[in-house]
């Protein structure tokens, strides 16, 4: 009984028990750009803002999987990389990060 006593609360994202403030916080990032290049990408006119989303949100999301220390931070990390790389894609084929400014 004493040993149940001695366990760490359970985090939604550090299995360990540890604190991982900056891997808390990518994921989060990831997460958020991920939505909004997902989202975006179904709208024609608003390529620019879900191609530039999806690409920092790939950015962050592939630095937080390299640093990340627990399988929940690298399973949120696929997913908002998984939406990140939708939204890029659909946003380069729409028009593409500079919208026709350099060609």
């Amino acid at each position: 009984m004493a040993q149940a006593m001695d366990r760490p609360p359970i985090s939604l994202l550090a299995t360990d028990g540890k604190p991982h403030p900056l891997q808390d916080t990518l994921v989060a990032v990831t997460l958020v750009l991920g939505a909004v290049a997902f989202v975006t990408a179904f709208f024609h006119n608003l390529h620019l803002l879900s191609s530039w989303t999806g690409l920092i949100g790939i950015v962050t999301g592939a630095y937080g999987q390299f640093i990340s220390e627990t399988t929940r931070e690298r399973f949120a990390l696929i997913i908002g990389l998984g939406a990140s790389g939708i939204g890029f894609f659909l946003g380069m084929a729409h028009g593409g990060l500079f919208g026709g400014l350099m060609g």
